[in-house]
């Protein structure tokens, strides 16, 4: 069950109601957004049932959730949420290009990577300070040292930054630096990581996981809700399958279908689903007119250079493509080109 609060509900009304509910064995979970507070319950439904919640002092409906994700559910929240990373919105009637390196390497690569997903039409920059590898060999990112040179970027170019952080230990320091957090494919399931930027007070990316069904997906996004914060994106990236053509298999269904059971939006990352800089276009295109609320691309200015992923990201020649297809593709959908901070919408 899930309680909607009033916008005029005080704190004393919500302390009340989360005694009530704890006084008759169950669980509530406070969510307090914008101009409202939705409140969560765990427990015997009869017996909640029997509180006449919808009585109590600022109580503004009273909802039965039938899905297991109760708060990111399209049955808590009819229509489409819009989260905001500083200004920059992703979602609605917006599509929102996110771009950059996949890792942090040096101040400028950074700077000339950024400078390149303006030019592609991104408005978020997305870089790697910490980076979970398949090997223990391989590159594992600059960490902290990582996260200052984006923040000087950030500084030099106006666009938010988005960043993984692959440990609870160290979601603090991501968000002291951070726009926007993500949690990578490969700690879909860490549920303590979950819970951790659910508290961390900014917006989340959330990877699909490479071997998760999409309920999968949304109960690991509910983990972050029931923190209390519904600033959640979901981002599928490809899943695992039997063909080896590409890295992974753009589950491109996945986007109506979670748009269609939850309230979040949507985005892809063509990168890491195909895995090969020829395959990131076309799947863009894909993306945006199968509904998505954005993408996510790698960019470098020197791929065959490139200490993480090389082969997949975009290079100078592939920027105005880019655009083009964001531009163009997002006007048939309906939907305006998400500017970068400062500039004017991209008129096609």
């Amino acid at each position: 069950m899930v309680i909607v609060m009033a916008p005029d509900a005080t704190s004393d009304n919500i302390d009340s109601l989360v005694t009530l509910v704890s006084a008759a064995g169950g669980e509530a979970y406070v969510t307090r957004g914008v101009s409202r507070t939705i409140i969560g319950l765990v427990g015997d439904v009869q017996r909640l049932s029997n509180l006449d919640l919808r009585a109590q002092p600022g109580v503004s409906d009273v909802l039965r959730i039938s899905a297991p994700y109760k708060l990111v559910s399209r049955e808590n929240h009819v229509s489409r949420s819009v989260v905001r990373v500083r200004d920059v919105p992703i979602g609605g009637d917006h599509m929102t290009v996110i771009a950059g390196p996949c890792a942090v390497e040096t101040p400028e690569q950074t700077l000339e990577s950024a400078r390149m997903a303006a030019d592609a039409g991104a408005a978020l920059l997305r870089g790697g300070a910490y980076k979970p590898r398949t090997s223990p060999y391989a590159f594992q990112g600059l960490g902290e040292e990582g996260l200052k040179i984006l923040a000087e970027t950030r500084e030099e170019t106006g666009m938010p930054i988005v960043t993984e952080v692959v440990d609870a230990g160290d979601v603090e320091v991501v968000a002291s630096y951070a726009d926007m957090l993500q949690v990578g494919t490969r700690n879909m399931q860490n549920f303590a990581l979950l819970q951790a930027v659910g508290e961390a007070g900014l917006p989340v990316l959330l990877k699909r996981g490479m071997n998760a069904t999409i309920e999968e997906w949304l109960m690991a996004a509910e983990y972050i809700a029931q923190r209390g914060n519904l600033d959640i994106v979901l981002c599928e990236r490809g899943i695992r399958t039997f063909e080896k053509a590409t890295r992974n298999t753009l589950d491109i269904s996945a986007v109506p279908v979670a748009q269609e059971l939850s309230h979040l939006p949507v985005i892809v990352d063509p990168s890491h689903s195909g895995g090969k800089r020829n395959l990131v276009l076309p799947l863009s295109r894909a993306a945006i007119a199968a509904g998505a609320d954005g993408i996510i691309v790698d960019v470098h200015p020197t791929p065959e250079t490139a200490l993480c992923d090389g082969p997949q990201a975009l290079v100078e020649e592939d920027l105005a493509e880019l655009r083009d297809v964001a531009g163009t593709l997002s006007t048939l959908m309906g939907r305006d080109l998400t500017p970068a901070p400062g500039l004017e919408p991209v008129q096609v």
